[in-house]
């Protein structure tokens, strides 16, 4: 089906979780700058519809003041963006819905800490139609000599951080590789609203890809096909432990199990 030229189009891998969830990320902040945007994946990329343009968005964002709810909560207070956006996150808190079990952070990780060095690491991308694949090592942005690991929502990230797969644990080694910001940071903002279903097992889930011009507020059930899509494609993934300990997790590369 034709669809009108998109005002903004992002090249994205769909069997990324961290990708996918990451354009719902863009949508929900296109929509609060420019109400009434629409987003649609087609192919290898994801486009919003009724919006300005893409190096807009990510100024703003950029520039936008975020802040950590609890000052007494380091590792997982809730963190509110400031205007244009008026956005409250706290979906990692959220026990009835599930919202829990993608947490992958843990132990000494400061989810503001994070979610601030990647907001502003953003600020160099450059090609903002491939913003997904832009790669950097993330400092801290208070203290620039500190470096700052990701969430781990990235599944580049994911399927290379498990010390079974590679033979030794970064962590333990206290290495720092490269993290893709966007990635990281517009996943916990899309994590808020749209989130993938579980499909029975505690750390398996499942998001559909919808193609289809669909808006914020109805995100939610095209993730989870309740708008019975028949073209629709299904994708499984893992939020797997990637240390001994079993607290840190990643989003593995996910799986297309059919239409």
């Amino acid at each position: 089906m034709n669809y009108p030229e998109p005002s903004i189009q992002v090249q994205v891998d769909i069997s990324n979780p961290g990708q996918f969830f990451a354009c719902c990320g863009l949508l929900e902040l296109a929509d609060r700058l420019w109400p009434g945007s629409e987003g649609y994946f087609n192919q290898q990329t994801f486009n919003i519809n009724n919006t300005g343009n893409l190096a807009e968005l990510i100024k703003t964002v950029v520039n936008t003041t975020i802040s950590q709810i609890d000052p007494e909560d380091e590792t997982a207070s809730p963190i509110y963006f400031g205007k244009p956006f008026k956005l409250r996150l706290d979906w990692w808190k959220d026990e009835i819905t599930g919202g829990t079990r993608l947490k992958v952070w843990a132990g000494s990780m400061r989810s503001f800490r994070i979610a601030r060095a990647m907001q502003q690491a953003m600020e160099k991308i450059k090609d903002v139609e491939r913003l997904f694949d832009y790669s950097s090592v993330v400092t801290d942005p208070g203290q620039p000599r500190k470096k700052v690991e990701p969430f781990y929502f990235d599944s580049r990230r994911g399927s290379n951080s498990r010390a079974i797969d590679i033979g030794f644990a970064p962590d333990s080694l206290s290495m720092s590789t490269l993290a893709y910001p966007a990635v990281e940071f517009f996943c916990l903002v899309g994590l808020q609203r749209c989130r993938p279903f579980a499909n029975g097992s505690r750390r398996i889930f499942e998001y559909v890809v919808w193609n289809q011009p669909t808006s914020i507020m109805t995100a939610p059930a095209a993730v989870c096909n309740s708008f019975s899509n028949p073209n629709a494609a299904i994708y499984r993934f893992e939020n797997a432990f990637r240390t001994d300990q079993r607290k840190h997790k990643a989003f593995q590369p996910a799986t297309f199990i059919g239409v």
